[in-house]
């Protein structure tokens, strides 16, 4: 073991990112490397990157130039690595009078070989370890080291896209959607159990296209029925496509009492053309009426989406239809994204691009729209008592800080509750108040 480097490992990007950086971890530590969250102490940084937009790619690369100029060794992982295989280790190479440098990129689909891309870079080597087109997913016998708090897990069902909407690059650093089996993601939920876990958060690119590609139809209604036979109190399911949410999938959701009534729809827009423009024109379509069967079949459903303001040739009147579906739907949480041209696709090149200065104002002004509805939703909860998930306290004043059924984590707001609760724990909290994003109240057990 004194023999082996010490490797830190830095994570960026989303949540389907975190689990492939909790895979990694696992894998060294199983083979006998010492972990340590302290890059100073490293011989090895590993930079788990993120490349969906420009801003995570400016992110990726300062994170990377500063762990270099300290002198470090760098493995670039994740999408950026993908993205950009033969460029990082050129541009990162060693300077005269000092060590640090990139000595290793691995692919979205290769990340598993971790384990013996550190064995070459010991010897010297620069290592490229890059499929490209990703077929890999983790299963649960995939060593797993969890980042998130001890009552949380993400659990992919599946991994990569099969659409090809056109501001999206996922698809080109993920490559097309393979789903795990039933079994598969079963057995893994239920070792999570097994380590404390509470809250179960299914994460995949779009989560009801869940088995089209091993069982020939989607199957993500059978496989919340099997979840909900694992003894885990909150099943939430992300990154629902609103047209995936056909009849059998609601009564899934109604009859499984641990899946939670929460939809994360990513809808990115409501206006037609907007959305052909997209290369989602049968979106536009269906909205609002699966919205609206959503609400009668689940009155306590929490609704979540995003939207992309600024989209090529995204005119005044589009914008306005936009506003005015989000106040007619009154959605529990709303995020707001300025348009990325992402090199590659076909909304790179469209015509009509707008102004960053435009697109930021609309995201703005959405948002200001937006904020009142959810205060409006979060006051619902004043007087009431809801299950909350502890999961910190704060050391100078004792105040708890969990989430409801409502939030999920890093997106949605906090709960901040006085009185007594294990970390980890789900404890019954009496609501006091309510601002915009959060809320307060106190322990009653």
């Amino acid at each position: 073991m004194g023999q082996q480097p010490t490797i830190a490992i830095t994570h960026l990007g989303c949540e389907k990112n975190r689990i492939d950086t909790e895979h990694i971890l696992g894998l060294l530590v199983q083979a006998g490397y010492q972990v340590d969250s302290n890059e100073e102490l490293a011989d090895y940084v590993i930079v788990n990157t993120c490349s969906f937009i420009q801003a995570a790619r400016e992110e990726s690369v300062r994170t990377i130039a500063e762990l270099v100029e300290t002198g470090k060794k760098v493995v670039i992982t994740g999408c950026m690595a993908q993205h950009f295989q033969n460029e990082l280790l050129t541009g990162f190479q060693k300077q005269e009078n000092q060590t640090g440098e990139a000595v290793a990129v691995v692919g979205t689909g290769d990340y598993h070989k971790i384990v013996n891309v550190i064995q070459q870079v010991q010897q010297g080597e620069k290592v490229t370890e890059i499929s490209q087109a990703p077929t890999f997913i983790a299963d649960e016998n995939i060593p797993r080291y969890r980042t998130t708090p001890e009552a949380v897990a993400y659990l992919r069902v599946a991994e990569g896209c099969d659409y090809r909407c056109a501001f999206c690059i996922i698809p080109h650093l993920r490559g097309d959607q393979r789903s795990r089996t039933i079994e598969s993601i079963v057995a893994e939920a239920k070792r999570l159990v097994t380590e404390g876990v509470k809250e179960i958060i299914l994460i995949s690119q779009i989560t009801t296209n869940y088995g089209l590609d091993i069982y020939g139809k989607p199957k993500l209604a059978e496989l919340l029925r099997a979840l909900g036979e694992v003894e885990v109190p909150w099943i939430r399911v992300h990154y629902a496509y609103p047209t995936g949410l056909t009849p059998e999938v609601i009564k899934a959701f109604q009859e499984t009492p641990n899946v939670l009534p929460y939809l994360d729809l990513p809808l990115q827009h409501s206006h037609p053309e907007v959305l052909r423009a997209m290369n989602r024109p049968w979106q536009g379509q269906v909205n609002d009426t699966i919205i609206d069967r959503i609400k009668e079949a689940l009155p306590q459903a929490i609704l979540r989406t995003t939207f992309i303001v600024g989209f090529p040739g995204e005119r005044s009147e589009h914008f306005q239809h936009l506003i005015q579906f989000v106040q007619r739907h009154e959605f529990d949480h709303v995020g707001v994204f300025t348009f990325s041209p992402e090199e590659g696709t076909p909304a790179y090149s469209l015509p009509n691009q707008l102004p960053q200065s435009v697109m930021n104002e609309r995201r703005d002004i959405l948002m200001r729209v937006q904020q009142p509805i959810s205060q409006k939703k979060n006051q619902q909860s004043i007087g009431k008592i809801v299950d909350v998930l502890i999961e910190q306290e704060n050391p100078d004043t004792g105040e708890l800080i969990g989430r409801s059924a409502r939030f999920s984590p890093e997106v949605d707001g906090l709960v901040y509750v006085t009185g007594n609760a294990a970390l980890g724990s789900i404890v019954p909290v009496k609501i006091t108040d309510a601002e915009i994003y959060d809320l307060y109240g106190y322990t009653t057990s």
